[in-house]
């Protein structure tokens, strides 16, 4: 081997060499730095997770004897007034805390963030109230409604079914047959007849008139076929007055049947009108003529005095207050 090619090995070793170390020994001295530094690193990450475990732990020993001293705080308030409970400071606690969260948000905020966020939760707030106005009424008509309910029931109760046929008023047939209440082509009553309608008359439809509700009384003048004497009549004349006792009964002289027969109905209507039994009662006077049969009849045609069809009907009932 010549010397020129040791000289060429001895320089390619030479520059294998670093600081008179080998390449794998200078690995070896960076891998050992590196371990050192990374053993700091972690002995000093110990001892700042050593020191805040320390912390925590009188933190939390501080925070025990903060909640110690609210609990022992807690019945003297209430005694001194300050809180009415516990559960009231405990409201006043979560409140506080809620208020503190909603200020870390909004301080986390620009104003404009801010404002925007505010109007939103008012909305909320007056959409909920709304609910509740809502739900509060809704209530209120659902329990109305229930009572009305159960009013209904109560009623229809207490209408029991029957099978008996409406009742109407008794009507009182008066007979001029054998009575002699008025004088033969008069409308003026006899003493008798008028204290009987003063009497039993008037206390019978005063009955009538409590047990059925009724404040009409119809007083209905029948006559009978006999063609009355006189010619001329002053019914239009002398009827309004003699109804309103502006003139006497006897001024009245018809002419024919349906005069005559309202003549004596007026005749009998000023009696009961002046009755104090039947004070606030109206009194209507009517004429049948001598169209209607005894037994609501009509009849067929009978000529002649029969003293049968010479009577007064008194028939009540109620005011037809739909026409009023």
């Amino acid at each position: 081997m010549s010397d020129t090619a040791v000289g060429a090995e001895g320089r390619g070793y030479n520059r294998g060499l670093i600081l008179g170390f080998t390449m794998a020994e200078s690995l070896l001295l960076v891998v050992f730095c590196l371990l050192l530094v990374t053993a700091a690193i972690i002995s000093k990450e110990r001892d700042r997770a050593s020191e805040a475990e320390k912390r925590a732990v009188l933190a939390e020993r501080e925070v025990a004897e903060k909640r110690a001293q609210i609990e022992r705080l807690i019945p003297q308030l209430v005694a001194a007034g300050r809180v009415k409970s516990l559960d009231e400071w405990r409201e006043l606690v979560e409140a506080k805390t809620a208020i503190d969260d909603l200020s870390k948000q909004l301080s986390s905020t620009s104003t404009e963030q801010m404002v925007s966020e505010l109007k939103r939760i008012l909305e909320d707030y007056r959409e909920l109230q709304s609910l509740e106005a809502s739900r509060k009424q809704l209530e209120t008509d659902h329990a109305n409604a229930e009572l009305e309910v159960e009013w209904l029931k109560e009623q229809l109760a207490a209408l029991k079914p029957t099978s008996k046929p409406h009742e109407w008023p008794p009507i009182i047939t008066l007979s001029d047959a054998k009575n002699n209440y008025f004088r033969s082509g008069s409308a003026e009553v006899t003493a008798n007849f008028e204290e009987k309608l003063n009497s039993s008359i008037a206390e019978q439809i005063a009955s009538n008139l409590q047990a059925y509700g009724a404040d009409i009384v119809e007083v209905i003048g029948h006559t009978d076929e006999q063609p009355l004497s006189r010619s001329t009549s002053n019914m239009d004349k002398n009827a309004i007055d003699v109804l309103l006792s502006r003139k006497d009964v006897g001024a009245l002289e018809p002419a024919d049947n349906a005069g005559l027969g309202l003549a004596r109905a007026i005749s009998v209507a000023n009696v009961l009108r002046a009755n104090p039994s039947l004070g606030g009662v109206t009194v209507l006077p009517l004429s049948a003529a001598q169209l209607i049969l005894p037994g609501d009849k009509l009849t067929g045609g009978e000529v002649g005095a029969v003293e049968t069809r010479r009577r007064i009907e008194i028939r009540i009932r109620r005011r037809d207050t739909a026409t009023q």
